[in-house]
C-alpha cells in the first residue's frame, strides 16, 4: 500500500469537489489497495453524508441511499416482504461481518475477483491497458461466458446487482457536471477493446442512491446462487427471476444472472420465450437454452453454461410457483 492523501467528506458537494477516490465501507478497494491493484492519491471518506436511508418513492417503490449497509437493506422489512430476490441475493453474498460494512453504492461498484487482475505479477487490460489478458489462455474456470472479448473475460463479482437488474433499479448520481439517472441495465459497459472502463461514472461522480420499483400485486421473485462452498463465496453461477403468472400463463417475468457474465447479465431472450406462455419444466428449459445461446465458454468453463441454465430453471420453479 502507497501513502494517499485522507479526507472526510461534509457534504456530497464538498466530496466531488475534493478530488479523490471514495471511501466508505472499504472492503473492497482496502483490500486492492494492500494487493498494489488500486493506488488512490486521494481517498475521500463519505461514510458522514446523510445518504444511509430506505425510504418509499411517491411511486410505491423504495428508495435506497448509496450508504445503507448491505445487512440493514437485506433485513429491513419492506425489502424482505415486497422484494425478497434482493434480500436473497444481499445475504448469500460475502460474510456477515462484511456485509455490516459494504453498502448499496460499494456493491455496485465491485471489482472482479480475477486472480489475475488481482496479483500484479500477472499482465491484466484491466489493471494496465493494452498489456493482455492472463486468463484467456491461463486457467480461467471462474471466468466469464457471456459478454466477454478477447481483451477480458472477467465476471462482476456482485450478487446484489444481479437482482437489482431484474428489478430494473435506476442509479442515481452527482458529480462535477450535476446529477443524472441511470438505468441500471446502462450503467455497465462490457470490455470489449476498454476492459478498464467497467461502468459509465465519470470523474468525480458520486453514487447517491438507487430506486426500484414497485411490483405489481402477485409477483414473486427468488434469487438462487451456486457455488463451491456455502459460505462466503463467489458464485459460478446466479439467476435472479421475478415473474407474475395469472393461472398457468407467465404473464411478466425478468431473469438476470450472475457469475457467468463479464457484467450483470439480463436474459432478454429468456423473457421472450417465457412472457405469454406456460409455466412448465418444458417452456423453462426452452428460456434457460435462449438465455445461454450466445455463451462462449472457455477451455476450464465450459461447465458453467449447463450450470446456468440449471440455475435458471430452479429460480423459475421457485418464481412461479402458484401455491
Amino acid at each position: 500500500m502507497e501513502v494517499f492523501r485522507y479526507s472526510q467528506a461534509q457534504s456530497v458537494d464538498n466530496a466531488i469537489k475534493a478530488g479523490g477516490k471514495f471511501i466508505a465501507g472499504g472492503t473492497t478497494l482496502v483490500d486492492l489497495m494492500k494487493l498494489n491493484v488500486e493506488k488512490p492519491q486521494a481517498l475521500v471518506d463519505i461514510n458522514g453524508l446523510k445518504l444511509d436511508k430506505v425510504e418509499a418513492t411517491p411511486e410505491g417503490g423504495l428508495k435506497i441511499g448509496a450508504l445503507v449497509r448491505n445487512s440493514d437493506l437485506a433485513h429491513h422489512p419492506e425489502v424482505q416482504s415486497r422484494y425478497a430476490v434482493l434480500s436473497q441475493a444481499l445475504l448469500s453474498g460475502a460474510s456477515p461481518q462484511l456485509r455490516n460494512m459494504a453498502t448499496t453504492g460499494g456493491n455496485l461498484l465491485q471489482r472482479t475477483r480475477c486472480y489475475y487482475f488481482r496479483d500484479t505479477a500477472y499482465v491484466c487490460n484491466k489493471r494496465q491497458p493494452g498489456s493482455g489478458c492472463s486468463a484467456i489462455d491461463g486457467y480461467n474456470r471462474i471466468h466469464a461466458v457471456l459478454g466477454g472479448s478477447d481483451q477480458c473475460v472477467a465476471t462482476h463479482p456482485s450478487d446484489m446487482a444481479v437482482a437489482m437488474t431484474a428489478l430494473e433499479a435506476t442509479v442515481y448520481t452527482q458529480g462535477p457536471k450535476g446529477s443524472r439517472s441511470i438505468a441500471l441495465n446502462d450503467f455497465y459497459l462490457l470490455p470489449g477493446n476498454t476492459p478498464d472502463k467497467e461502468n459509465v461514472l465519470e470523474p468525480g461522480e458520486l453514487i447517491t442512491h438507487v430506486t426500484i420499483p414497485a411490483l405489481a400485486a402477485g409477483t414473486k421473485s427468488y434469487y438462487i446462487k451456486l457455488r463451491d462452498r456455502a459460505q462466503y463465496e463467489f458464485a459460478l453461477s446466479s439467476a435472479a427471476v421475478i415473474a407474475r403468472v395469472n393461472g398457468k400463463k407467465i404473464e411478466q417475468v425478468r431473469v438476470a444472472l450472475g457469475g457467468v457474465g463479464t457484467r450483470p447479465w439480463r436474459a432478454k431472450e429468456a423473457e421472450s420465450a417465457l412472457e405469454g406462455h406456460e409455466a412448465n419444466p418444458v417452456n423453462f428449459r426452452k428460456a434457460a437454452d435462449a438465455a445461454l445461446a450466445g455463451a462462449k465458454p472457455l477451455k476450464d468453463n465450459a461447465f458453467k453454461v449447463e450450470l446456468a441454465k440449471r440455475a435458471i430453471v430452479r429460480a423459475l420453479e421457485v418464481a412461479t410457483q402458484t401455491v
